[in-house]
């Protein structure tokens, strides 16, 4: 659906050339969420900006649909969605009528221009701000309104940079609850955030980049496999053993400590101060999965009461993808 080929964009700043996009190469596949993280001015705006037609690249090439945004850029704003990072709104219009202006804008028939509009106010969940002035909304419901004006055409795909931004905790919750249902409505999306959690929940597929270069494109699943594969950031296990039933009998603790170490899997086993006699157990490198310390405590004798593998945490992967650890 979205094909970038060797995509090279440089700006001419303060007397010598910037390159903003330096030979990016990335494919999503219809029916996507993408999330595109990277710090400010690492290439995401340039790079929605182009699939959008407002910018034009120095060489490679970007398609959408096997559309040319060189080429075909009529044909690409019919099927696409672009909600900029700042979103600017007619504050002197109401919102249906800023609704009805953009459907007019983009030519749907009269007589059907009603019932697009009330649809697109239920799904963002506007319908009770019809008659409000735009000015008088919340930031969130603008955000919201935003996502609506780029709904009114219907389009395969959606360019979101930076939905979330400025948004308080709430609306970035009820932000988050949309773009995951229009992604289940098979619209192909690209989103980008700096809030990294909320791309972890609602995103199939990740691109991280940084000064221009893709480091990474691929499912959460492949970036935390990297990392763990790398050795940039170790997994780590909680396990509240049994106490012993009587006093008389082997401190299990002990034992499950030195059985676990004696295995070249384990790299250390720390006390877990919130939780009283539980250990802390740190892997080595590599995919090792969980049953392995089950079978070895329980060949030691030890009982376990809980087991809590630590989720490696999308924040961790985009670090340690963006500070050049696996590189």
């Amino acid at each position: 659906m979205i094909e970038l080929k060797k995509l090279r964009k440089s700006f001419f700043v303060g007397g010598k050339n910037l390159h903003a996009l330096d030979g990016i190469d990335l494919s999503i596949g219809p029916g996507e969420v993408f999330g595109f993280i990277g710090p400010n001015g690492a290439g995401k705006s340039t790079t929605m900006r182009i699939l959008s037609g407002l910018l034009r690249q120095n060489s490679g090439t970007a398609t959408v649909n096997g559309l040319d945004t060189l080429t075909d850029g009529d044909a690409i704003r019919r099927i696409i969605g672009y909600m900029p990072d700042f979103l600017g709104v007619y504050d002197d219009l109401t919102v249906d009528e800023y609704l009805q202006f953009f459907a007019a804008a983009f030519k749907i028939p009269r007589s059907d221009r009603r019932r697009i509009v009330d649809q697109v106010l239920e799904l963002t969940d506007l319908t009770s701000k019809r008659a409000a002035m735009v000015d008088s909304l919340s930031r969130g419901m603008q955000q919201r309104l935003g996502i609506a004006r780029v709904l009114i055409h219907d389009p395969k795909v959606l360019l979101l940079d930076e939905p979330a931004s400025g948004l308080d905790p709430r609306a970035r919750i009820e932000m988050r609850s949309l773009i995951t249902e229009l992604g289940r409505m098979g619209k192909t999306i690209m989103v980008s955030s700096h809030i990294l959690t909320e791309l972890g929940e609602m995103c199939t597929s990740l691109g991280m980049i940084e000064r221009g270069k893709l480091l990474f494109a691929g499912s959460l699943q492949d970036a935390f496999a990297r990392v763990r594969a790398a050795g940039a950031v170790r997994e780590r296990i909680i396990v509240e053993i049994e106490a012993p039933a009587n006093l008389e009998a082997p401190d299990t603790r002990s034992l499950a400590t030195a059985a676990l170490l004696a295995d070249s899997r384990v790299q250390s086993i720390d006390k877990e101060p919130q939780h009283p006699g539980a250990l802390s157990i740190e892997l080595t490198p590599g995919e090792h999965g969980h049953h392995f310390v089950f079978q070895i405590l329980d060949r030691a004798g030890v009982q376990v009461r809980s087991f809590t593998p630590q989720t490696l945490k999308l924040e961790d992967a985009f670090l340690k993808l963006t500070t050049g650890a696996l590189q």
